[in-house]
């Protein structure tokens, strides 16, 4: 196989790129000895690195996720050691893998020192703060202390000693996207916080100003997150940017070069995307440490006999489901949602219950629980490849021209908020889809719930969620836009 073509990369030497799906490989030249691994997940839009030095063939992992497979066998195919695992912050949105990377490779942990008392992490590692510094053969990761999305909040800039006397890289985490910043609401949103959004917007503005703006504008930027995560509400989806061009193009500039904090405030809260529930759990567990699982056997495969005392996860589509699924299943529809949509139907400090998964093989079902224990869903007993010898029924569903002709007690409109402040169905109760698990008490137990989102995929997890949890609930067919299209007519 020949050689890939040099092409200009905006830190103005050349580069090497191999980018296969989900992951992308910067191969930096010139004598150089860096080597970034970005490791995408779509489910929850989020990234790590794999930063190793060629010369000395170690490696470091920022910000990894759970199912560490992926870390392993980068090491492995480029003949290096994990000597350090670290993280940019406290994440809300997925279950750290530190502790479960270290534990495999006995790498050593660095996470934030920074913050104060209220935000100190609770398990055994080295606390690293602003300027301290991680060194791995010719690199040197430097802690940048850059609260806003939250105090304990480091970057960390990468310089390449072989290559140049000045970091050329920064891994932003949660602080800088392309396009966007990170949310400073979410401490109140999921974890408990009041009106703590007001200090992290301004901690972002000072953040900017004084640590990330000050820095040159060839500075190659690596965020954690792009498009799709509810860490910010319009980042971009290319997976790196430049500090120049961030200060010259994103909606933030213009605030800071005219020194405006309270405009930049005002924006930046202005407009933020509903937060996940489950959120809060991911908060404290992060900061408790994450169970380590060690290595995870293969899920057997099982009979329709094994399924009594469990939650079986339907991972059809919506209009399978409809045709008939079992009595008290969850739908979680395989595919790139899976963490996200089992974080909305199960909560595992509520339920003990194991899962069955439907898969058509063990190797599908592994790697539906790999998504799955990225949101701390670890206790999965088994698979089965299909229904065979269970009663099925079909969830109840009501056209839209049948809507006004059925007796029911509350309807519930589960989608984002900013399609809600669009249009929504008169009388509508709005609980995001996120959320509905959490906010049952705002639900009647004995009545029936009529529940729609957009075109049907999110009504179909929720409704399944409040049936599980006991409510009797009927989907709207087609939900918002089918109901729209009819009395459009």
């Amino acid at each position: 196989m020949s050689e890939p073509a040099l092409e200009l990369y905006p830190l103005g030497y050349y580069c090497r790129f191999s980018i296969p799906r989900g992951v992308s490989s910067f191969y930096v030249e010139k004598e150089s000895s860096v080597l970034i691994e970005r490791i995408y997940d779509e489910d929850l839009a989020q990234a790590s690195y794999f930063i190793g030095c060629q010369a000395h063939n170690t490696a470091v992992v920022v910000d990894p996720r759970r199912d560490i497979a992926v870390y392993l066998d980068m090491a492995k195919k480029n003949g290096m050691e994990i000597v350090g695992v670290t993280e940019t912050h406290i994440h809300a949105d997925y279950l750290s893998g530190t502790r479960e990377l270290a534990a495999a490779t006995n790498a050593t942990m660095y996470v934030s020192g920074e913050g104060g008392a209220d935000w100190q992490y609770e398990f055994d590692a080295e606390r690293i703060c602003d300027g301290s510094e991680i060194r791995l053969g010719n690199l040197v990761l430097t802690a940048v202390h850059t609260p806003g999305h939250t105090p304990e909040h480091l970057s960390f800039l990468l310089k390449d000693g072989a290559f140049a006397d000045e970091p050329g890289f920064m891994l932003t985490g949660d602080f800088v996207f392309a396009g966007d910043l990170g949310r400073p609401d979410l401490l109140d949103e999921a974890a408990g916080g009041v009106d703590t959004r007001f200090e992290g917007a301004r901690q972002m503005f000072k953040s900017l100003k004084e640590k990330f703006l000050t820095l040159p504008d060839h500075i190659q930027i690596f965020p954690g997150h792009g498009s799709g995560s509810a860490c910010g509400k319009a980042l971009g989806s290319v997976p790196s940017t430049t500090l120049g061009y961030e200060r010259q193009f994103a909606w933030w500039g213009k605030y800071l070069e005219a020194d405006d904090e309270q405009g930049f405030i005002d924006e930046l809260l202005e407009g933020q995307p509903d937060a996940p529930a489950y959120f809060g759990r991911m908060k404290r567990q992060n900061r408790q440490g994450p169970a380590i699982m060690g290595a995870r056997e293969l899920l057997p495969q099982l009979e329709a006999s094994d399924l009594h005392d469990v939650i079986v996860v339907d991972t059809r589509s919506a209009d399978e489901v409809h045709q008939g699924t079992v009595a008290g299943a969850v739908n979680i529809p395989a595919g790139n949602s899976m963490a996200k949509f089992g974080s909305w139907t199960v909560d595992p400090e509520k339920d003990s219950r194991a899962l069955v998964l439907l898969a058509a093989s063990q190797i599908g079902a592994m790697e539906m629980w790999d998504h799955m224990v990225r949101v701390g869903i670890d206790n999965v007993a088994g698979f089965i490849t299909n229904f065979d010898g269970v009663d099925l029924v079909a969830p109840q569903t009501v056209s839209p021209d049948q809507l006004d002709e059925l007796e029911y007690d509350l309807l519930l409109d589960v989608r984002n908020r900013s399609e809600v402040e669009e249009g929504y169905i008169p009388g509508a109760l709005h609980i995001n889809g996120a959320s509905v698990l959490w906010n049952l008490e705002k639900l009647p137990r004995d009545g029936k719930i009529v529940s729609y989102c957009k075109s049907g995929t999110r009504s179909s997890i929720a409704a399944s969620t409040l049936r599980n949890a006991g409510f009797d609930v009927v989907e709207l067919q087609g939900s918002y836009d089918n109901w729209v299209r009819h009395n459009a007519q």
